[in-house]
């Protein structure tokens, strides 16, 4: 077959693929519709979430409410959640942060995570809920329990900080570094920090160097490296490859994961 023809050719069937595709992903955006119409609580939270997002439809807020509210009425946590997320972003309803904070708890209470997460942090700024560090904690916890790495962050940041609770630093580094674990990379940086105030400058190194290994490539030197050039002035050669040795098998760890 000549080239312009298997060009021709190559072009159609990319064009009709196109358009299977396009008209299978309407079928399924009707089918869900379809379902949602008919009471179908999941279908009514993909509508939903696939209005607040521009996922296959037009973004609209309002239509986002709407479907969340009619699956979050009958008990559907992610529902509740996005209805939480939409009103305390003011998203298609007036912001409102003691509604997104009700709606939080209803999800929350059905141990979604994402809402737990978010009640959490709702408690630990006083928004919609009385500042509370106590409660803070304890929302975090349960998010941090199910694997949520935002959480862990947060409660290594608390217990750095002693907001709500006794002040331990030994809980602060768990939790930092679960989090990290979980990608959360800028619980490295937090860990660096921690330890140069400690005073233990290996553990610092080993943990700005992990933390600028992740920055991007293209930074400025001086960005990426600061950090750890702040402290490998304070180490001896033998420290330094001590604490090179340990980023190698804590690089090694997270990969064999």
């Amino acid at each position: 077959m000549p080239q312009r023809w298997l060009t021709l050719f190559a072009a159609v069937v990319l064009v009709a693929s196109t358009i299977e595709v396009a008209t299978a992903q309407q079928e399924a955006i009707e089918d869900i519709r379809v379902r949602a119409e008919h009471g179908d609580a999941e279908a009514q939270y993909n509508l939903g979430r696939m209005y607040a997002n521009g996922e296959g439809v037009t973004r609209n807020a309002a239509e986002a409410v709407r479907w969340f509210r009619l699956a979050a009425d009958q008990g559907n946590a992610d529902a509740q959640n996005g209805l939480g997320v939409l009103y305390a972003s003011g998203r298609g309803v007036p912001q409102d942060e003691a509604e997104a904070s009700r709606w939080y708890r209803l999800a929350a209470d059905q141990e979604n995570v994402n809402a737990q997460y978010r009640l959490g942090a709702m408690y630990e700024d006083g928004k919609g809920v009385p500042q509370n560090g106590v409660e803070a904690v304890g929302w975090y916890r349960l998010a941090a329990d199910q694997g949520h790495g935002g959480a862990m962050f947060a409660l290594g940041a608390i217990y750095k900080g002693g907001e709500g609770i006794l002040r331990d630093e030994a809980e602060a580094v768990r939790w930092y570094r679960l989090a990290a674990e979980q990608g959360f990379d800028l619980a490295l940086s937090n860990l660096g920090f921690l330890f140069f105030e400690q005073g233990d400058y290996v553990q610092a190194y080993l943990w700005f160097h992990l933390y600028s290994e992740r920055l991007p490539a293209d930074l400025p030197p001086a960005s990426r490296t600061g950090f750890r050039d702040m402290v490998d002035g304070r180490l001896t050669p033998d420290e330094r490859e001590e604490a090179q040795r340990l980023a190698r098998e804590w690089d090694g760890a997270q990969s064999r994961d």
